[in-house]
């Protein structure tokens, strides 16, 4: 019987702990290889030009998404641009329909939670090498729901959008969310209207009052 391939992996997130886990299980699993280590986007950019100079390139990187300096979806899209060949399955705590969309459009090749067995992390990773994709269960019943039925209500808005609902419930202008998110007024009129229509209201008002019933703002004392 001839061996196995061994899978090289660099492991990208802020956590040093959550590194070194990582870290100590992928060292235990006989056909995958800890190549490196790196806190943020940068450094998994940095790591990566390293390895693939010295000829030893990781078939897999597991991508934490929130993270300082370069995020990991910034990250995912530089390595597919200068690494195709490299394939990324992220390993977050996130499993928001929005954050899972554009993970993949950036290229990921898999979707993980971080509450995910040992085991699925290692399928996964195989998966990922032999050019498969594989989601976290969960993910992909949030991804079936959101295809069978249409969303409705909060689950309807991006993470931008409930970002400027929050806003508009709390009084500010278009000036002022513009300011606040370091947008033009142009745009953020445009995000405004486009949540009172996805939300099917016809005011501020009918909105700061939506989110204050959903959680979104406290209600005023």
């Amino acid at each position: 019987m001839t061996e196995p391939e061994i899978i090289r992996v660099l492991v990208v997130d802020d956590h040093a702990v959550v590194r070194r886990g990582l870290a100590a299980y992928l060292e235990s699993t006989p056909d995958i290889e800890l190549a490196a280590e790196a806190a943020n986007g940068e450094q998994a950019l940095d790591e990566l030009a390293r390895l693939v100079e010295e000829q030893r390139p990781p078939q897999v990187i597991l991508m934490d998404v929130l993270m300082p300096r370069m995020d990991g979806i910034a990250a995912i899209r530089a390595i597919v641009e200068r690494y195709p060949e490299v394939r990324i399955v992220v390993l977050t705590s996130f499993g928001e329909v929005e954050r899972v969309h554009a993970a993949l459009r950036a290229g990921a090749a898999g979707y993980l939670l971080k509450d995910a067995d040992p085991d699925e992390i290692a399928t996964a990773i195989r998966a990922a090498a032999r050019g498969e994709v594989l989601l976290d269960p969960a993910v992909a019943g949030r991804l079936t729901r959101r295809l069978v039925s249409p969303p409705t209500g909060l689950a309807a808005l991006t993470l931008r959008e409930r970002s400027i609902l929050a806003l508009v419930a709390q009084g500010m202008s278009n000036r002022q969310i513009s300011a606040e998110l370091y947008i033009s007024e142009r745009t953020a009129r445009t995000h405004v209207s486009h949540v009172l229509a996805k939300l099917q209201l016809s005011s501020r008002t009918q909105a700061a009052l939506v989110a204050i019933r959903e959680g979104l703002i406290a209600p005023p004392s």
